[in-house]
């Protein structure tokens, strides 16, 4: 790569925290927030705290590894019961964590991983509804509710297949709901119609192992967005978001019979995916996005050494940080991969780091929320106890961050 292809490629990565940014700072609206960049610029979450500093902690009627979603004043999270599958979903005021409406769910109890729940699936939200997803091997369904807690309409996609369970979440697009599928049966992407439900357009993709990616976009709306995923079967691969058609796909960059956890991350004209088996993190590629119909997609860059299985990187300006399942937290450069730093931060993660005003947040598995310098140079800032386990993800809204433990929600920040 010479100076002046460089150059692009750093000015097109500054781009996307800008991006992120334009998004309102009120809303958290799937997970990872928009687009599942994982990324605000809030100011007042504290890098260090105690109980004392939480604006408020609420029990959750089950349990769950699903992340809060938020729009406006309210927050949304799901959790489930062990004993019969029944799917929970809660409306929480955000002021003051008091519970605003709650629907039940019945369902049933299947076969899963034993880190997996039946509340693993983050919601989606936009101004009008709330959409939430579940499967068990003879049921995926998909649920819109209004803000106000009433069931506007519900979908069967048909069986699920795996033998880990469920755990993709859907997004919103403009008018449409993105359903990704890709498990052990038959596999596809389907666009729901938000307002009805109905089936816009659906996209058939090879099967293979259950993968558990949710899409992001890549591309602003009035320019061609497509969607993104990665699955064993196809790689990383994008799909027109507006009429479902197949656009371009890297195959064969997951080997098999490893598996896609993780959710891909756009850093500027790169697409980011990643893969492993057994808890341990194999290969994170980057690919380059064609520039043009008929293009094709490439690999950029690949890193095997350290990479992260489940939690997703995070990307800060021209810096992507990869923070692994066993707590080595790398950094290297976006454009071409190079190691800035490599530092161990211990404990075992699920969870996706966040980026927040400068530094990254990362619960564990025991529930220790851990805060890394996000910069050139490594800083363990702090270690935050929450008191039970977790497997979330952070969101952050309206000035404020919202941690999940298995059983409870917590809100701390924007004093």
């Amino acid at each position: 790569m010479n100076r002046l292809q460089s150059l692009v490629a750093v000015m097109a990565l500054l781009l996307v925290p800008q991006a992120a940014r334009a998004a309102d700072a009120a809303n958290w609206p799937r997970f990872r927030g928009p687009n599942g960049a994982g990324t605000s610029d809030a100011t007042a979450i504290p890098a260090q705290w105690t109980e004392k500093d939480y604006n408020w902690k609420v029990a959750l009627p089950g349990g769950g590894h699903s992340s809060p979603v938020v729009w406006g004043d309210r927050v949304f999270v799901t959790s489930g019961l062990d004993d019969t599958g029944r799917r929970i979903i809660l409306c929480l005021k955000a002021a003051d964590g008091s519970v605003l409406w709650k629907r039940e769910y019945e369902s049933s109890v299947c076969k899963m991983n034993n880190l997996n729940s039946y509340a693993s699936v983050t919601p989606a939200v936009d101004a009008d509804y709330v959409f939430v997803a579940w499967a068990v091997p003879e049921k995926y369904t998909v649920v819109a509710l209004d803000h106000a807690g009433r069931e506007v309409w519900q979908r069967d996609l048909g069986p699920w297949v795996s033998q880990h369970g469920h755990g993709a979440s859907p997004i919103v697009f403009g008018d449409l709901v993105i359903v990704p599928n890709d498990q052990d049966g038959k596999s596809f992407v389907a666009a729901l119609d938000r307002k009805t439900g109905q089936t816009r357009w659906q996209t058939e993709r090879k099967s293979g192992k259950a993968a558990y990616a949710t899409p992001c976009l890549f591309g602003a709306e009035g320019d061609s967005p497509q969607i993104v995923l990665g699955s064993t079967g196809e790689g990383l691969y994008g799909i027109d978001a507006r009429t479902g058609k197949a656009l371009w796909e890297v195959p064969d960059i997951f080997p098999s019979p490893k598996r896609v956890v993780a959710s891909p991350v756009v850093a500027g004209g790169l697409v980011l995916g990643q893969c492993g088996e057994g808890g341990v993190g194999l290969h994170v590629v980057a690919v380059r996005m064609p520039a043009k119909d008929g293009d094709k997609a490439a690999v950029a860059w690949k890193i095997t050494k350290s990479a992260p299985y489940v939690p997703m990187p995070v990307v800060k300006g021209d810096l992507v940080f990869l923070w692994g399942d066993a707590g080595t937290v790398l950094c290297v450069r976006a454009a071409g991969g190079e190691e800035v730093w490599r530092e161990k931060v211990g404990g075992n993660y699920f969870g996706s780091p966040v980026c927040v005003g400068g530094r990254l947040y990362c619960i564990s598995t025991k529930g220790e929320v851990v805060v890394v310098a996000a910069a050139e140079k490594f800083e363990l800032l702090a270690r935050n106890p929450l008191g039970e386990k977790s497997n979330a993800t952070p969101a952050v809204a309206g000035g404020r961050m919202y941690l999940r433990t298995w059983s409870h929600l917590i809100s701390i920040g924007g004093k």
